[in-house]
């Protein structure tokens, strides 16, 4: 809740925004993530599932802060899939018409410790020349801690941290 704010005036900069929202079915606890991470979350069409209202992107549509063109949800399971970093994704439309050196990217969200250092990493490890920022100021983590490993890690691997 602290960092709505935060992450709406990074909405605003954007040039183009992509949800990525961790998603899970019924079964998650017989899951790989279930079995080491046994706390039900995420499960698809639940109140825990949807994006708060304040970032909503139809809100924001709506409000005049995005328009219908600017932005892409994606609904992402587990820690990182791959595939939507792939060919044929509209973050890989995005790396074709703006090439590596041209895109910037600045990752937001929760939780710093699982998501938002997978999709860094896995942006990384895709995409080794594309900027990649995350505005600590925009994230929160499981907890202080993890949130602060996270960053860490995350620095580690050439991407870039700021409001810390």
């Amino acid at each position: 809740v602290n960092i709505i704010p935060s992450v709406l005036e990074e909405i605003k900069k954007a040039d183009y925004v992509m949800y990525t929202r961790d998603t899970h079915s019924e079964n998650y606890l017989e899951t790989q993530e279930g079995k080491n991470l046994p706390v039900p979350h995420c499960i698809k069409d639940t109140w825990g599932w949807e994006i708060v209202e304040e970032l909503n992107p139809q809100t924001l549509v709506k409000n005049g802060v995005l328009s219908q063109k600017l932005w892409y949800l994606l609904n992402k399971p587990t820690f990182g899939y791959v595939d939507i970093w792939c060919a044929g994704s509209s973050f890989a439309n995005l790396i074709k018409t703006f090439g590596h050196k041209n895109l910037e990217v600045t990752l937001c969200g929760t939780c710093t410790d699982i998501c938002v250092v997978s999709n860094a990493l896995i942006l990384k490890a895709m995409y080794p020349e594309i900027d990649i920022t995350v505005d600590a100021s925009c994230c929160a983590g499981v907890t202080p801690e993890s949130h602060k490993a996270a960053l860490t890690t995350m620095k580690m691997c050439q991407i870039n941290v700021i409001g810390e």
